[in-house]
């Protein structure tokens, strides 16, 4: 647990950062790649990656911002995968559902994962075998005390609850959804919705358009650590640590236990 909490501890310190900006005033402007970027997400980038290289001296750390500059480590077997604030656009809105996502991938697979919402106070944490749930501002002490485990529940036969991106709903992944039958399907922004798979409150979580690395990652060790499983589309595993295509993940399907 000692690596664990001390990658809370930089997600909830980012979080508090990003805190601050949010109250001051949020200015966006339009990156290269036509996504949005605000101060906040280099704020959160500038504390996340000097903290990490500290505690995990020499481990190359693949990070959103630093990326979209050029500044890319090979990756190696062992690496850091860092997203400083997951759902830009919803921070923009104000509806409090963005993250700080935190991964360590090894051989390929993210093993350690801390996905935090500062806005909500909302902390999810994954290490082999074991995910857990706390109640955390930014400004809260954390410890090992402070996590509650978290399973995902065994899949039902019917009436399964499918999680479904607020912002970035694909046609392909409504056609999906729309063949699982009689659904409830949730929307939520940023990684969150790992969250709500890990902790049973959703069933599946699809997403057939493009991401990039560091937006699944952490939730991909949350979910896994919680009982459950990812995989790309075609069914084959989800790997990590490919500059090869950009870290760009084409899809995934995201699943709780099996059928008890």
């Amino acid at each position: 647990m000692i690596l664990l909490t001390a990658l809370a501890r930089i997600a909830l310190d980012a979080g508090a950062a990003i805190r601050r900006i949010e109250a001051a005033g949020i200015a966006a402007r339009v990156k290269a790649d036509r996504s949005l970027v605000t101060d906040a997400d280099q704020a959160a980038e500038d504390l996340i990656c000097p903290a990490l290289a500290a505690l995990l001296p020499g481990t190359p750390i693949v990070a959103e911002e630093a990326a979209s500059c050029g500044n890319i480590p090979e990756p190696g077997r062992r690496f850091l995968l860092v997203d400083p604030l997951d759902g830009t656009r919803e921070f923009i809105s104000g509806n409090g559902e963005y993250t700080v996502n935190i991964a360590l991938v090894e051989d390929g697979t993210p093993t350690f994962g801390i996905v935090y919402a500062p806005a909500k106070g909302l902390l999810y944490a994954a290490a082999p075998g074991a995910a857990f749930r706390a109640i955390r501002a930014p400004e809260d002490a954390v410890s090992p005390d402070s996590f509650a485990p978290i399973r995902c529940r065994p899949r039902p036969s019917s009436g399964l609850k499918v999680a479904a991106s607020r912002s970035h709903c694909d046609a392909d992944t409504q056609a999906l959804i729309d063949g699982l039958g009689e659904t409830d399907c949730i929307s939520a922004g940023s990684a969150l919705k790992f969250g709500l798979l890990a902790e049973g409150e959703v069933d599946i979580y699809p997403r057939l358009s493009p991401v990039m690395e560091w937006d699944s990652a952490a939730g991909h060790a949350l979910v896994v650590a919680a009982g459950g499983s990812i995989r790309r589309p075609d069914g084959t595993p989800l790997t990590y640590g490919h500059p090869e295509n950009g870290f760009k993940v084409l899809g995934f399907i995201a699943e709780g236990a099996p059928a008890a």
